[in-house]
């Protein structure tokens, strides 16, 4: 019996995907633990690995293909010295995927040269340009006109080969018009960004995360005078790496999680989940929006092992190589943008977590102390906590706990 190939779900948030590419062709052996396509989520482009061995008899949804729905039916797997006429049964549960070269077709053109050169795009009637979905995204990307280019796919189809090549040669005026001029409307311009997956789904979970969820909001300045001078300390004394405020942050955030427990929770339609271990996710932006890594167990892990680990996930989420258990779960979010010189802000709850804290820029200000007015680092923090799960005097505690750590960092190497 054939085995079919189903567009995974890669992540919790993913009813439909993008199908980059396939590394194999029709005819090809696969085995166990081989990459058999790229699937791009809204997180990131992912590898889909063969969990059978057998060949490779059938693509259903050809590589450049948009908006495939979950569990819809992409390739099937004929094990050894099973009949092809096995393949009929599946034919009805294949999808029609429209502007999509066949699968045979696309084998045949990732596997020989470019058939003869056309004079111009190949135009139905309506003078349409046939191009897949991939080549129309990169053209879109790289403000090129469809218009202009030959295709050299199945039926002078326009591939991914030929944006490329149409990126890298010179352009004038005559040969490209960009897609994505400016258009005036009024006395103002403006062009139209084509939503990614990500996008989608950013705007999908905050919109009903800001609508369904009652925020409040809790702000604590902090004085970051005793850190900066450990933290210059420690970095003296460390040769591989440099250890920034922000894994003090993280450090602080995981402690004060495991002294006031009721923070560290999330809400369920029928319960509260309180956990017992601080995972804490970290705000990365990356191109197109941001993704939120987890470093689990941070309570548990030196300034250091953060340190690594953060930049790790860090690096992986900016060339799309996390994997889904890299950033689903997480009890509790850090969003900083003190990096931007933003010296206060308040973000927006990721839901099921119950809590999510603005970190702000370290400044000086004048502070009194004792009476009198000093000079000192300052970094105000703000707590947007769902009403559903913390109550007020649970942040505030929060905060507390938070701001002792911070101010007496000392605390964090015990």
């Amino acid at each position: 019996m054939p085995i079919k190939i189903l567009m995974p779900a890669l992540s919790p948030t993913m009813t439909e995907g993008n199908l980059v590419r396939w590394l194999k062709s029709e005819g090809d052996s696969v085995k166990p633990g081989q990459i058999i396509a790229e699937i791009e989520t809204d997180k990131a482009t992912m590898e889909v690995e063969v969990t059978d061995e057998g060949t490779l008899a059938k693509i259903y949804v050809a590589a450049g293909s948009e908006n495939v729905k979950v569990n819809t039916l992409i390739g099937a797997i004929l094990e050894e010295d099973e009949d092809p006429s096995a393949l009929e049964g599946l034919a009805a549960a294949a999808p029609a995927v429209t502007a999509t070269a066949p699968a045979a077709a696309a084998k045949d053109n990732s596997s020989s040269a470019p058939q003869a050169v056309n004079s111009g795009p190949v135009r139905a009637s309506d003078e349409r340009v046939f191009a897949s979905p991939l080549a129309r995204r990169l053209a879109d990307q790289n403000n090129m006109d469809l218009n202009s280019i030959t295709g050299t796919g199945p039926r002078g189809r326009i591939v991914k080969a030929d944006i490329e090549a149409a990126a890298s040669a010179p352009r004038s005026g005559a040969q490209t018009m960009p897609s994505s001029a400016p258009v005036a409307y009024g006395d103002a311009a403006y062009i139209e960004m084509p939503l990614n997956n990500m996008r989608k789904v950013i705007a999908k979970r905050l919109t009903e995360s800001k609508q369904q969820v009652p925020h409040f909001y809790l702000t604590v300045d902090c004085n970051l005078e005793a850190l900066l001078k450990l933290r210059s300390d420690l970095n003296a004394r460390l040769e591989d790496s440099k250890l920034s405020v922000n894994d003090f942050i993280v450090k602080a955030t995981a402690l004060a999680l495991m002294k006031v427990p009721a923070s560290n929770a999330s809400w369920h339609e029928t319960h509260i989940r309180q956990y017992q271990a601080a995972d804490v996710s970290v705000a990365v932006a990356i191109e197109g929006g941001l993704v939120t890594p987890v470093v689990r167990s941070a309570h548990l892990k030196s300034l250091k092992e953060i340190s690594a680990e953060v930049k790790s996930l860090a690096e992986r989420a900016r060339a799309g190589k996390l994997m889904p258990e890299d950033y689903q779960g997480g009890s509790f979010t850090i969003s900083n943008l003190g990096m931007y010189g933003i010296r206060q802000f308040a973000a927006i709850i990721n839901p099921p977590q119950a809590c999510i804290m603005a970190v702000g820029a370290g400044e000086q200000r004048a502070v009194v102390a004792e009476g009198q007015v000093k000079i000192a680092t300052m970094m105000t923090c703000t707590l947007s906590a769902d009403h559903r799960v913390v109550d007020g005097a649970v942040g505030a505690n929060f905060l507390a706990a938070f701001k002792e750590f911070i101010e007496d960092p000392l605390r964090l190497l015990i």
